[in-house]
Formats: structure tokens, sequence, C-alpha cells
């Protein structure tokens, strides 16, 4: 891993990643070009704190920390001045099971703690249940509550949210 290094994206280099990651979208990429803008702006407005794992300078996996109420569509319990919501988990599928997305999570959380925050926390569709598991091992075992959310083109999914303790 010593080419690989973790640290907040540019809005360039996050520009870079969305269209990487809606070039490789399957069916409709019209969620994904729709994300893409909501992301990039609310990292220009401070309401997220994007981390990326770069690979030889290029960006290989990612995860994205809400610190406002306004970054989440039912932020109740999610996220507030103490409690972070993390969200878009994604390593690209050839850099999968290498450690890179664990080495990225671990510079996150520093980050988070060296910022203040004492609580994470996360969702999960019930279905996702290997997804559920890698949380659970991460510490995310306090459900909070159960909800919906509404992907931009109408799609409705149900979601299980859960939380981790960050202090140290």
């Amino acid at each position: 891993m010593e080419h690989y290094v973790c640290r907040i994206p540019t809005q360039a280099e996050m520009a870079v990643r969305w269209d990487r990651n809606i070039a490789s979208a399957k069916g409709d990429k019209g969620n994904w070009i729709i994300w893409k803008e909501e992301t990039i702006g609310q990292f220009r407005d401070g309401l997220i704190i994007p981390y990326y794992g770069f690979l030889d300078g290029e960006a290989i996996c990612e995860c994205t920390a809400a610190v406002s109420p306004l970054a989440v569509g039912d932020p109740e319990g999610l996220v507030d001045g103490k409690t972070a919501y993390l969200s878009a988990f994604r390593t690209d599928r050839e850099h999968r099971g290498k450690g890179y997305f664990s080495a990225l999570f671990r510079y996150m959380i520093s980050d988070l703690r060296s910022r203040g925050y004492e609580r994470a926390t996360l969702g999960v569709e019930p279905q996702e249940t290997i997804n559920r598991q890698i949380y659970e091992y991460l510490g995310f075992t306090e459900h909070i509550k159960d909800s919906q959310d509404t992907y931009p083109d109408g799609t409705v999914i149900s979601v299980r949210y859960y939380a981790k303790d960050l202090k140290a």
C-alpha cells in the first residue's frame, strides 16, 4: 500500500470519480447524474466531507460523512453537531478485499474524531445482509430507526439505521 493515500478530495477529483461511477452504472444513469451534482454542491457548501482512497493517484474507494442535517433526507437521530451520517461506501471491484477501504474507514473515523464528532451513523437496506454484517463488525450495533428513502427517480427503499460511538 505504499502508493495508497487517504484524504479529502478536491471538487475536480470528485467530478472525475463521479464521472467514472456514472459511466459504470447499469441501466438508467439519471439518479447518478443528480447525485453527482448534489454531492459536489453539498461539499462546496460545507454540508458533507467526502473521503477518498487514492492508489497511484487514482481514486479507487470512497465514503462520505454528512455533517449537516441539510444533507440528509430524514436527519432525526442521524446527524447533528456531534454526529456524522456516513454513506456512499464504494470500492472499485478490482480493489475489493485488499484492505484499501478499511484504511480509508480508519482515516475517516480519525478525522471525524479530530473534528469533535462523538458518534457516527449509517443506513443499510434490510436485504443487504453482507453489508449489515460488515457494519456490525465495524461497530455499528445500536439500532436507531427504520425509515424509507426516495431516489431522484422516485424509487423508494427501506433503510435500517445504526450508530457507532466514536469516543476513544
